[in-house]
């Protein structure tokens, strides 16, 4: 340093430092106010970005609270429409089970009048056999006069007929 000092004379310094004064002056004028607006500029800039990023947030969450709000929504509608499934597959099931039911009794009923139907018809052969049962014995009886004991016995045979045709059916 002391050689660059000898190299240099007191008065360039002060030339030197003058001229830098002046430079420094001249740029405070001409230029100073301009490179302050542009640092302005930017300050504000900056800042509206960092508020155009703040809002970007606050509008993200808001959008974020609302899907989740939209979210719950949607699962309470699929689990109430799961729930109205499930009673009308209920009520389907108790409706077949009912007409199941009418069906079965509506058979039997008709089961029974069959039965009856068939009894009665079962007991009008075995009517109508008794009656030729009957003729055929008095026609035995009036062909033949039979003792007593001849009677007695075919009476017996025609109760034992009879008793036959009972257990039958």
């Amino acid at each position: 340093m002391e050689d660059l000092l000898k190299l240099l004379s007191t008065n360039e310094i002060i030339v030197q430092i003058v001229n830098f004064l002046i430079l420094l002056a001249i740029l405070r004028i001409f230029l100073w106010k301009r490179v302050l607006a542009l640092l302005d500029q930017r300050r504000e800039k900056i800042a509206s970005e960092f508020r155009k990023i703040e809002d970007s947030h606050a509008q993200v969450a808001l959008l974020q609270a609302e899907y989740e709000a939209k979210l719950a929504t949607i699962e309470s509608e699929a689990r109430k429409k799961i729930q109205e499934a499930i009673a009308d597959g209920r009520k389907i099931t108790d409706e077949v089970r009912k007409l199941a039911h009418e069906e079965a009794q509506a058979i039997i009923t008709n089961a029974k009048t069959n039965i009856q139907h068939e009894l009665a018809q079962a007991k009008e052969e075995l009517k109508d056999k008794i009656i030729d049962l009957t003729i055929a014995a008095a026609e035995n009886v009036i062909e033949e006069r039979l003792t007593e004991e001849e009677d007695r016995r075919l009476v017996k045979d025609f109760l034992d007929r009879m008793d036959e045709i009972d257990d039958k059916r």
